[in-house]
């Protein structure tokens, strides 16, 4: 696995400044997010979970996913939680043509039928270009001040877990994967994760 900052340093973020890599708040708040689904039982076993805490998240939906699975995406929405716009088929933005990727983004929007216009590129690779594009649509890019590794194959899920608890507190944006690859680990973070900082009084709450 390539390497990558679980804490995602102040000098990317100042780089990128017209990305949201955290929420500024002064109360105990913490923003999950789920990238690549929806996907059949993992996406269910996240809003369960999210329901039993009386949470609420953001999930970063393909569109290839959605029109697979509207009913699951349908609970998203019903559950009150957040959608965001992922690309139509996980483009990479850094190896896709501005016109295709665009495309993707706006086939991706058509499904998901929402004003809030949210958008997250996949793997976190997308051209200045193409931000200042979307941006100028009227998108705001979300991007991460934490990155779990539930992805990673490579990474044990204690490993994860402990890297996700050392480096978390207020108002960042947590990235989590409700796809069949991660799920491995993230069943076994997640519940983790949520008692953990339910304990400490903290709230999940969705971006918007």
């Amino acid at each position: 696995m390539s390497f990558y900052f679980v804490k995602t340093p102040n000098f990317i973020r100042s780089f990128y400044k017209n990305y949201i890599w955290n929420i500024t708040t002064d109360k105990k708040e913490i923003f999950l997010t789920f990238d690549d689904g929806p996907t059949p039982k993992i996406t269910s076993f996240v809003l369960d979970l999210l329901s039993k805490h009386n949470a609420k998240a953001t999930f970063f939906c393909i569109g290839k996913n959605i029109k697979n699975h509207p009913n699951l995406f349908n609970r998203i929405i019903k559950e009150g939680h957040t959608v965001g716009n992922h690309t139509q088929n996980h483009e990479n933005g850094w190896k896709t043509n501005n016109v295709n990727y665009l495309n993707s983004v706006d086939s991706c929007e058509l499904l998901i039928n929402k004003s809030n216009l949210l958008f997250r590129p996949p793997y976190g690779k997308i051209k200045r270009s193409q931000a200042i594009k979307l941006i100028k649509n009227g998108y705001k890019i979300i991007m991460w001040s934490v990155l779990s590794g539930d992805f990673d194959t490579k990474l044990s899920k204690e490993k994860c877990l402990d890297n996700m608890l050392l480096n978390t507190q207020k108002g960042d944006i947590i990235v989590l994967h409700d796809s069949k690859k991660a799920f491995n680990t993230l069943q076994y973070i997640l519940p983790k994760i949520m008692q953990y900082y339910t304990d400490k009084g903290y709230q999940f709450k969705c971006i918007k």
